[in-house]
């Protein structure tokens, strides 16, 4: 016996309405329960869309470039009870559609070597073209990719439906502007009003000439980071000031506190007062807890204090948001971290999680190193990020001789900034000011 089984779009936060980006079955699919369906996308990121159980989809309700929000039909699934015979597999002309995959692996990349075969060929127009006045057909996921690429959609031509503008014709056009020569594609910066970048060709080499390749497919998230990435790195001036914290006394409280935590069914981490410390650091100083206004005329200075904490996951970095951090004790902190690591790495994040950030840390701590060079996250102003403590010997004395070195637990501390708006002076005093609050965890209550 089978049954129609109607699948929704579930809850997804605070948003009512996302783009339908990508559509990753057909009638006839056989799923998976916890298979992707679809691929919805908000300002800030995107996500998946499983089905609730296994089945045979008989229906499609959605299309690319639809909006869709909580309760919105997406398809009608056949299920059938356990024992009944299996559906029949698809024909074999239907292999070349997008397959399935379980929501805990990366999705399909559209840049493997066949997509690229597919791709349609660039078609940049020549510079002195003059643009129609037009509005260019194209989704919002569409002109918000082109947006992060620097690409005028009124130079692209559309392949889709109508002459709609697909990512690929933006992928193709930016293909062939940056192989021209020379190179003049022009970045977020250049569009800000900046000098546009003259680049050389990028290398074509064939790698297999030189011995054994394997072609790995980015995941979304990474496709995703890395546009936002390159984007902040060339639009936003960078410095980084480096310092060490003693968190010796620190470390030995978190110690002796985290039996507490424990019994509770979560870890005490160092993280969660490293938190607490930045809340203090920007009250002091608030030009961090900050945004340039768009146009660069005024600094939007933030009374409120939502911190993003950089995870780790199999397919790449994303930040959730601890929302009125100044509001929440440390086990408190703590326990909200354990909850969002464990989401993010189940991929189960909601896209209002990672919304609303005024200052970020990211933590290499867990693995190693001394010290890196973290980005900003855009837009904010600074980044805090914080390696591998080590006990060091540090002069414990006065400046006459009388003393010795003693061994204290140092922290390295990382902090990039945006040199717009802030100077070099006002960081040295600020990462000076985060290491006497973790050398003194108290001084976060005043």
């Amino acid at each position: 016996m089978s049954s129609i089984t109607e699948v929704k779009v579930p809850d997804i936060g605070d948003f009512k309405e996302v783009d339908v980006i990508e559509i990753l079955v057909k009638p006839g699919d056989s799923v998976t329960k916890e298979a992707s369906l679809i691929t919805v996308e908000s300002d800030k990121a995107t996500m998946e869309i499983p089905s609730p159980v296994a089945g045979v989809v008989k229906e499609l309700r959605v299309k690319l470039g639809d909006k869709v929000g909580e309760g919105s039909m997406i398809l009608l699934l056949e299920t059938r009870e356990v024992g009944t015979p299996a559906t029949q597999p698809p024909k074999p002309d239907e292999m070349s559609a997008p397959s399935t995959k379980p929501a805990t692996m990366p999705a399909p990349a559209s840049e493997t070597a066949a997509a690229q075969i597919r791709m349609p060929a660039p078609v940049p127009l020549a510079p002195d073209t003059e643009v129609a006045t037009f509005k260019p057909h194209a989704s919002p996921s569409v002109r918000k990719f082109a947006r992060e690429l620097g690409a005028d959609l009124g130079k692209v031509q559309g392949t889709g439906p109508k002459g709609r503008i697909t990512q690929e014709n933006v992928q193709a056009f930016v293909k062939g502007v940056m192989t021209q020569a020379p190179a003049k594609a022009t970045s977020a910066a250049a569009q800000a009003g900046g000098a546009p970048f003259n680049l050389p060709e990028w290398p074509q080499v064939d790698f297999a000439k030189f011995g054994p390749v394997e072609l790995k497919p980015l995941s979304r998230i990474k496709k995703l980071s890395g546009a936002n990435l390159h984007r902040n790195w060339i639009s936003i001036p960078h410095v980084t000031q480096f310092d060490e914290a003693d968190i010796t006394e620190l470390e030995a409280f978190r110690k002796e506190s985290s039996a507490v935590s424990e019994k509770q069914g979560f870890k005490l981490t160092m993280l969660a007062f490293l938190i607490k410390a930045c809340v203090t650091a920007l009250r002091q100083y608030p030009e961090f807890n900050a945004s340039i206004e768009r146009g660069g005329e005024n600094l939007v200075l933030k009374k409120y204090f939502h911190i993003g904490v950089a995870v780790d996951t199999p397919d790449g970095l994303v930040v959730p948001v601890m929302r009125d951090a100044d509001r929440k004790g440390v086990y408190d902190l703590a326990r909200e971290l354990a909850e969002v690591s464990k989401l993010a790495r189940e991929r189960k994040l909601k896209p209002g999680d990672m919304q609303g950030g005024t200052f970020s840390i990211s933590s290499l701590g867990g693995i190693g190193g001394t010290a890196f060079t973290p980005i900003i996250n855009a837009p904010e102003v600074a980044i805090l990020g914080v390696s591998r403590s080590a006990m060091r010997p540090v002069w414990a004395g006065g400046r006459d001789g009388a003393g010795q070195f003693v061994p204290r637990l140092m922290l390295p501390l990382s902090l990039s900034y945006d040199h717009r708006v802030v100077d070099g002076a006002a960081a040295a005093r600020f990462t000076s000011y985060l290491a006497s609050v973790l050398s003194d965890i108290r001084r976060s209550l005043l």
